[in-house]
């Protein structure tokens, strides 16, 4: 079991920044992947930025250039920083953690989410 815990959620202005923590309950070197996803008010739950355990990053179009994921090993810690914000961004925001078992394969970990809301 892997225990994901959000923090750094909150109300900030169009334009402005907010940074993403999720903290996990075991070594992030022994998780495959860690990852950001949002679900947006009436929407379905999307992909925003994924980091591997070697320190591959990817984004998707709409934050590409203005969100950048970074991982902490040492505080087994994952961050989101979210720059030039958008309502568009509004959303709850999921850490996601992957871990791949020799034996039983792929392991999907969510936390709790975090609410980020963006004023126009």
């Amino acid at each position: 079991q892997v225990q994901l815990v959000e923090s750094g959620g909150g109300l900030v202005q169009a334009g402005g920044s907010l940074r993403l923590s999720c903290a996990a309950s075991i070594s992030i070197l022994s998780i495959s992947t860690m990852g950001w996803y949002r679900q947006g008010p009436g929407k379905q739950r999307e992909l925003v930025a994924i980091i591997t355990s070697g320190g591959s990053t990817n984004y998707a179009d709409s934050v590409r250039g203005r969100f950048t994921i970074s991982r902490d090993n040492a505080k087994n810690t994952v961050y989101l920083q979210m720059n030039s914000l958008k309502p568009e961004d509004t959303a709850v925001y999921y850490c996601n953690a992957v871990v791949v078992l020799v034996l039983t394969g792929r392991h999907d970990y969510w936390g709790q989410g975090t609410q980020v809301t963006v004023s126009s």
